[in-house]
C-alpha cells in the first residue's frame, strides 16, 4: 500500500515531462490536440472526433469472364450445343470513404473504388448501411463523389494540405482488407510526389502511416482532426504495407469535388503548351536565375498561350502568385482550373519577370 502513491506520482511526473517534450518538439499545428488520457499523451480524442465520418464502401459490379474467343460467337455456341451466355457474374469489392459535408451527405472516395459500380453501399460507424448515389468521378485524380441520405451524419473539415510539412504527424483511417474501421499513425514522409501514373494529375502526399488494400478512399488527417488527404495508392511488392503510401491532397480533392458538384465531371482547361522541368542545365542555357519552374518547350498554334503572347523558352515560375515547382505542378493546377477562368502567370523571359493573363480554354 505504501508504494502505490509513489508509483502513481512517478508516472504522473513522467507524463508531465513527456507532455512538455511534445510541446517543445512538435510543430505548432500538432501541439494543440495532445491531451492527456489517464495521465498519458494520447491520440484517442482526435480519433474519437474523426472516425464517425469515415465509412466503409461496398461495391457491386459485373465482371467479364475470359473464354476462348470462338465460344463468344453465337454460331459456335449453338454448334457445340452450349447455352446462351447469361449475365456476367457479380463482383463485390470494398473500400473506404469520408463524409465531408454532413448536411448534404457528401462522401469523398477514390474513383477506382467505385469504377464500374452497379450498386454502392455505405456503412457508417454506427452500422447503418445506406445506398449511395454517384455524383461524379474523375479518373485523372482518382477522386469520386457520392451522396447519401441519412440523419445524424458527422463530417471531417477539409484542411489545407499545403501547410503540411515533412515530419508532421498524421493518421490514416479506413477499412483495410475488409476488416472494419482501423486507425494507423505515422508521419508525412514527402510531399509533391508524382510519377505513379504519367497520365494522371498527381501531387501526392507520401506517408508511412500504414495504408493497405481497402484503405483506398479513406481519410488522412492531421492532429487537428482535419482531412488533409485521401489515401489512394501504395508501393508494396507483397500487396501489403511497407511504409510507402500515397494520398491525394485535400486541396486537389476539394477542387475536383466542386467541379463534380457543378458539372458531374471535371472539365479541364488547357494552356496549349508543352512544358518541361527547369533543370540547372536549362537554367544556364536560358540565362535565368530561378531554381524551380516550368519551361515552355512548345506553344500550340491558336492556343490560349499563343493568344496571350507566351513564347518558347519562357519559364513559368508562378501561377496566380503561387510558385510553380515544375512541369507536373503547372499541369495539375491548369488541369483543375475551370474552363473560362483567367489565370495570371509570372514568366521569366531574358531573366526578366513578366505577368501574363491567360484565358483557360
Amino acid at each position: 500500500m505504501t508504494g502505490r502513491p509513489a508509483r502513481q506520482s512517478s508516472s504522473r511526473r513522467l507524463a508531465a515531462v513527456l507532455g512538455l517534450w511534445l510541446l517543445l518538439v512538435l510543430p505548432a499545428q500538432a501541439q494543440i490536440p495532445f491531451p492527456l488520457h489517464d495521465g498519458l499523451p494520447s491520440l484517442a480524442p482526435v480519433v474519437e472526433r474523426v472516425t464517425p465520418a469515415v465509412v466503409n464502401i461496398a461495391v457491386q459490379s459485373r465482371v467479364a469472364v475470359e473464354m476462348n474467343p470462338l465460344l463468344r460467337d453465337p454460331f459456335f455456341r449453338r454448334f457445340f450445343e452450349l447455352p446462351e451466355r447469361g449475365p456476367m457474374p457479380r463482383r463485390q469489392s470494398a473500400g473506404s470513404g469520408v463524409i465531408v459535408d454532413a448536411a448534404r451527405g457528401l462522401v469523398l472516395t477514390n474513383n477506382h473504388v467505385v469504377e464500374g459500380a452497379e450498386r454502392i453501399m455505405v456503412t457508417l460507424k454506427d452500422q447503418r448501411t445506406l445506398d449511395a448515389r454517384l455524383i461524379g468521378r474523375d479518373a485523372g485524380t482518382d477522386i469520386a463523389l457520392l451522396r447519401i441520405d441519412a440523419d445524424g451524419l458527422v463530417d471531417i473539415p477539409l484542411g489545407d494540405a499545403t501547410r503540411m510539412r515533412v515530419g508532421d504527424i498524421v493518421m490514416a483511417v479506413g477499412n483495410p482488407f475488409g476488416l472494419g474501421q482501423t486507425v494507423t499513425s505515422g508521419i508525412i514522409s514527402a510531399v509533391g510526389r508524382s510519377g505513379l501514373n504519367p497520365r494522371g494529375y498527381e501531387d501526392f502526399i507520401q506517408t508511412d502511416a500504414s495504408i493497405n488494400p481497402g484503405n483506398s478512399g479513406g481519410a488522412l488527417v492531421n492532429l487537428r482532426g482535419e482531412l488533409i488527404g485521401i489515401p489512394t495508392a501504395i508501393i508494396g511488392p507483397s500487396g501489403g504495407n511497407i511504409g510507402i503510401g500515397f494520398a491525394v491532397p485535400s486541396n486537389m480533392a476539394r477542387q475536383v469535388m466542386q467541379q463534380l458538384l457543378r458539372y458531374g465531371e471535371v472539365r479541364r482547361g488547357q494552356l496549349g503548351v508543352v512544358v518541361q522541368d527547369l533543370t540547372p542545365e536549362l537554367a544556364g542555357a536560358l540565362g535565368v536565375d530561378a531554381l524551380d519552374g516550368a519551361v515552355i518547350a512548345e506553344v500550340g498554334r491558336d492556343s490560349p498561350a499563343e493568344r496571350a503572347g507566351l513564347r518558347r523558352g519562357d519559364v513559368v515560375v508562378a501561377m496566380n502568385d503561387a510558385p510553380v515547382r515544375g512541369s507536373a505542378d503547372l499541369r495539375n493546377r491548369v488541369g483543375l482550373t475551370p474552363l473560362g477562368s483567367t489565370v495570371d502567370l509570372t514568366v521569366l523571359r531574358d531573366n526578366r519577370p513578366r505577368r501574363v493573363a491567360v484565358a483557360i480554354r
